[in-house]
């Protein structure tokens, strides 16, 4: 048996027995080097090629190809990612942007229905009018430019040969082919997640993809080039283009204009830490650092069960979703206010927030002077099925990377292997209300404002001290606030942080995590004025820290992720 084989066989049995509500009570521990991902498959490959001596961003890049593999429904070549560096060299953190963009064709009106009135968003989400242009490759091939120590086609090894000899179904992914009602509206999907019986794939199944294999070892030998351009470009562009359903105009130029972008990251202060984000077009970066700039001026030492710490967290989640509702958009389309994140700014924001009673759903409020263009505000995006993976490497560099295809399935469009997202659906599906124009609003060539927020925490000397982040659509940003301040304020090691019960506010309801402790906040959250939902929030945060030297890392149990190191 070779190396992949023997340990496809160690780790079936994790795969297959992956519980929602399994729990860690001790965190990964790690002194050289540590890798965190949503699936041991991916972690395990991340580990060997730090142990061969590679990067943290040659390890993002090995366990990426894997997950595209293994975690098909979350993320992969088809889809696009946020990655924050850390160089322990020089103590910079620098930004890589592999959002999707809007092919030429996108208008402002393309998710109207004959009516005039905005599509039900799961009948835009199928099909190709849904599906941006792929931006992961490229932005890996860029940081890979900047930090790569491995060959590129050495990183794409594993993948391509899991793709061949196959990998287990796990009972996560199980689950969600049969939940999914649309894998069965195309031959390509019906095909590769259900058996000839037609039923989904059994947990254990041994599942093969000899596409996705060929396709990789292209990439391998090619380049990023080799996908946004030439025949694999023609493939994507013609699958989107001549989709049985939703069909859009995505042409090969589409693809090959592509530029992945490096941007300064946005960083913060909180209790004494600097913590570091995505800028826009993402909304992670700014909308995390805006709830921990306003819960500074508060006491939030109450704990995960306290009910006047969860009811600051939902108010400062309010003012900072109003913000970001209105204003967040892609920076290269659409001028970005420059005071969200100023101090003064912050302290009259948190300035509304009244101990003993909600302000119900907040309003924008207004960081610069009134001449700026103002927009009106648009709603959340509604996808979920992202993933997260963390690297701390040999050298104590690390990778915060957020990849994503956005709704579980993405656009269930398949090209050689892989799927194809729907992230055009996180933009604004009105262009204006009321002859105010929306900043979210579709345009040629844009890119969608997302909620991934990778982040990275550095202690007061600028060494490293934590990265993190989620899967999640909008609720990304409440998972990762949440787990900072449980790592901060409540003193929890970072697998505690990452299990502690989620409370969430998008400037709407309240919304406490199904089956946990946080359901009896529900009583008094609702005396103080909150509209209260219990529900499920399948997060899947992975994070990594060091204290004394000692790296611990944490996996989100309501997913199948692990952490592991030397």
């Amino acid at each position: 048996m070779n190396r992949v084989t023997c340990r496809l066989a160690a780790v079936i049995f994790a795969l297959l027995l992956v519980s929602p509500v399994a729990h860690s009570a001790e965190p990964a521990r790690a002194q050289k080097y540590m890798a965190a991902t949503a699936n041991p498959l991916a972690t395990e490959t991340a580990l060997e090629i730090l142990r061969r001596g590679g990067s943290a961003v040659d390890a993002a890049i090995a366990a990426q190809m894997v997950l595209t593999l293994v975690e098909p429904q979350s993320s992969g070549l088809g889809g696009g990612a946020f990655m924050l560096h850390f160089d322990s060299e020089t103590g910079r953190i620098v930004t890589y942007d592999g959002r999707e963009t809007a092919p030429a064709s996108a208008r402002p009106d393309m998710f109207l229905g004959a009516d005039g009135e905005p599509m039900k968003w799961m009948d835009a989400v199928v099909g190709g009018r849904s599906v941006g242009v792929p931006g992961l490759l490229r932005m890996l091939e860029l940081a890979h430019d900047d930090h790569g120590i491995l060959t590129w086609s050495e990183l794409f090894a594993d993948a391509i040969r899991l793709a061949e000899e196959g990998f287990p179904v796990s009972a996560r992914l199980n689950g969600l082919i049969k939940a999914d009602k649309q894998l069965r509206v195309f031959p390509d999907t019906e095909g590769y997640f259900f058996g000839p019986d037609g039923e989904p794939h059994p947990v254990g199944t041994v599942l093969h993809n000899t596409p996705l294999a060929n396709t990789l070892a292209i990439i391998a030998d090619g380049g990023a080039d080799s996908f946004y351009t030439g025949p694999i470009a023609r493939d994507i562009a013609d699958t989107v283009s001549n989709a049985p359903l939703n069909p859009a105009s995505m042409t090969p130029s589409d693809i090959a204009r592509y530029r992945a972008i490096k941007r300064d990251a946005v960083c913060g202060p909180y209790r004494g830490f600097t913590v570091c984000g995505m800028p826009p077009p993402s909304s992670g970066g700014i909308t995390t650092l805006q709830i921990l700039g306003i819960l500074e001026r508060f006491d939030m030492s109450g704990g995960a069960d306290d009910l006047a710490t969860a009811h600051l967290l939902a108010e400062a989640s309010r003012l900072a979703f109003a913000d970001r509702n209105q204003y967040i958009a892609d920076p290269n389309v659409v001028p970005q206010p420059a005071g969200l994140l100023d101090a003064a700014y912050l302290a009259e924001r948190a300035a509304l927030i009244d101990p003993a009673k909600s302000m119900g759903r907040a309003k924008a409020g207004k960081p610069e002077n009134e001449t700026m263009l103002r927009f009106a505000p648009s709603g959340d995006e509604q996808g979920v099925s992202t993933t997260h993976l963390v690297i701390v490497d040999g050298a104590g560099d690390v990778v915060s990377l957020t990849s994503s295809i956005e709704t579980q399935f993405g656009s269930r469009l398949m090209v050689r292997g892989f799927l194809l997202n729907n992230q055009l659906t996180d933009f604004s599906f009105v262009a204006d209300k009321k002859g105010v124009p929306i900043a979210n609003r579709v345009e040629a060539g844009k890119r969608p404002r997302s909620s991934m927020a990778p982040t990275i925490m550095l202690n007061g000397d600028g060494s490293f001290r934590l990265a993190v982040g989620s899967p999640g659509g909008s609720s990304i940003i409440g998972y990762v606030t949440k787990t900072l301040v449980a790592y901060i304020d409540w003193g929890m090691n970072i697998q505690d942080a990452i299990e502690v019960p989620h409370i969430v506010n998008r400037n709407a309801r309240t919304r406490l995590e199904k089956d946990t402790a946080a359901e009896a906040l529900a009583p008094g959250l609702e005396a103080l004025g909150h509209t209260v939902n219990i529900t499920r929030m399948t997060s899947g945060l992975q994070g990594i820290s060091r204290e004394d030297g000692v790296l611990l890392g944490g996996a989100d149990p309501r997913r199948e992720g692990v952490a592991l190191g030397d």
